[in-house]
């Protein structure tokens, strides 16, 4: 029997990027889960949290560093990956200081994605 994949939460308020991603996500036999806001990823932590969350800086509501510091804040050890449209190098270094694994540019190269998936997830297992 195969193993699945842990989970991997994509969180964006464009639903077009949210869709897209999980196609990725799951092609490359990833399971994934998509939120439309930083608000309903935290609701969910609790029940199930995800092996890495994939974020989305700039979105209405809480945004992508804020929801950030907010898993910090609640001592869960869930690696990060940033994702923006609109690179800004101060941002970036905030987001790395405070423990994001990438800060990556839209739009995503699948395969710098799926890299930086696969460095948090299993990168972390052997460690």
């Amino acid at each position: 029997m195969a193993t699945a994949h842990p989970l991997i939460a994509v969180v964006d308020d464009e639903q077009s990027v949210r869709r897209a991603l999980v196609r990725l996500l799951r092609a490359a036999n990833w399971e994934a889960e998509a939120f439309a806001s930083g608000e309903a990823l935290i609701d969910s932590l609790a029940v199930r949290p995800p092996a890495c969350v994939i974020l989305d800086i700039h979105m209405p509501g809480l945004t992508g560093r804020e929801v950030q510091r907010r898993i910090a804040m609640m001592g869960l050890d869930i690696p990060v990956i940033m994702m923006t449209a609109y690179d800004e190098p101060a941002l970036r270094e905030q987001c790395l200081a405070a423990g994001a694994i990438a800060y990556l540019c839209k739009p995503l190269r699948a395969e710098t994605l799926l890299g930086a998936i696969e460095n948090a997830v299993v990168g972390r297992a052997r460690h």
